[in-house]
């Protein structure tokens, strides 16, 4: 017989539920009103970061040690969650604070972790990952960006692409060749490099079918100079570190995807609620009742993964790959599938732009790429599971 103990470890606290009301509050007030245009002029969510930083919830990850409210992952996922479910775009924001800076977290020493955790902590500056480049994407291992030593410095050639808030991010965590004729996997180094680096450039905003507020570049290195100790962990452990890293915040790109989902399910009930057709509301009509039955259900089974993988996250668990890549997996996939419906349920008007769901359909598409696209992540799941 199941006790209410049991029943307990499937239920969010009461902590984290008062998180998301204060998250949901501000979203609805502060973000959603901006939504529209930030998607429309592709610039920068400013309203939304601006909210974030007054609010707590900028780079909520950050520990209390550095002057952050020390947010635990499942704490750090629902508001990534809340936010995107009115503008995926500002929701990278807290989620891309929390990838850029999480190698220093996880393996930076004090004097790294003293001198960038505290101004992310406080929104004076948001952090970027540089880890993707143009030829070598899923394989990472074949990065051509290099970094030489020269004394106490390090200098630093190559270029980066698809780094989410290039330009607006002063910080970014680079990772660089630091011994070409080393062991493929093994030659590779974490540094910090600032937006201020001598001979640090940005290439041109891409393009892009969604989250069109949030900037994506490519980063330029023309002989950037750094001091030593601007490396991130040890020499050489630089990939170990950005695989590891993506193991946590996977989650939060699953977290994401929940967001949109939640977002435009919300917006599809509401519509049939209202619409009638044949002398009644078409959310009396049984097919449609079926779709929005299937959306939710599917929606809330990639909630409990991502949840599941957050507590996973917490803890540092070690099956966390698996149950990271699955999360972020399961739910953009749901997320693709979920808008996608959202858009038939509204018909034409659903095609328009007087409805946020062809935004949210166009934002959803990325989850299911950035981060390791889910080809990977079946993989990474596949090599998990023959390990054993």
């Amino acid at each position: 017989m199941s006790t209410n103990a049991d029943f307990d470890l499937f239920r969010t606290s009461e902590d984290h539920e008062a998180l998301r009301e204060a998250v949901r509050a501000v979203a609805e007030d502060k973000i959603a009103p901006y939504a529209a245009a930030v998607d429309e002029e592709a610039r920068y969510p400013q309203e939304a970061h601006d909210a974030l930083v007054a609010s707590d919830f900028f780079a909520p990850h950050v520990p209390e040690e550095y002057d952050g409210v020390g947010a635990d992952a499942l704490a750090t996922c629902i508001v990534i969650e809340e936010v995107a479910r009115v503008d995926a775009s500002a929701s990278l924001i807290p989620a891309v604070n929390k990838l850029g800076s999480l190698p220093i977290i996880l393996d930076g020493d004090d004097a790294v972790k003293a001198r960038y955790l505290p101004p992310l902590a406080k929104g004076e500056t948001t952090f970027s990952y540089g880890l993707s480049e143009r030829e070598a994407g899923s394989d990472t291992a074949s990065m051509r960006c290099r970094a030489r030593r020269d004394g106490d410095d390090w200098v630093i050639s190559g270029q980066k692409s698809w780094i989410t808030n290039a330009g607006v991010s002063e910080y970014y965590t680079v990772l660089a060749v630091t011994d070409p004729d080393g062991p493929r996997g093994g030659n590779v180094t974490a540094f910090v490099l600032e937006k201020s680096d001598e001979g640090f450039t940005f290439g041109e905003k891409e393009r892009k079918l969604g989250i069109k507020g949030s900037p994506t570049r490519e980063l330029h290195f023309d002989n950037v100079r750094i001091p030593g100790d601007r490396v991130v962990g040890q020499v050489g452990d630089g990939l170990k570190i950005a695989l590891r890293t993506l193991d946590h915040t996977r989650v939060t790109i699953g977290a994401q995807a929940v967001g949109i989902a939640q977002g435009a399910l919300d917006q599809a009930v509401a519509y049939v609620k209202e619409r009638k057709q044949f002398g009644k509301r078409i959310a009396d009509f049984q097919g449609l009742q079926f779709m929005l039955a299937d959306m939710a259900m599917e929606l809330e089974a990639a909630r409990q993964m991502v949840y599941v993988a957050a507590a996973k996250s917490e803890r540092g668990d070690k099956d966390l790959a698996f149950f990271g890549a699955a999360a972020k997996c399961f739910a953009s996939d749901a997320a693709m599938k979920i808008t996608t419906d959202a858009v038939q349920l509204l018909g034409g008007a659903g095609y328009t732009r007087d409805f946020p769901l062809e935004r949210m359909m166009r934002d959803a598409k990325i989850t299911q790429i950035y981060e390791g696209t889910n080809q990977v992540q079946r993989i990474v799941m596949a090599r998990q599971l023959l390990k054993g």
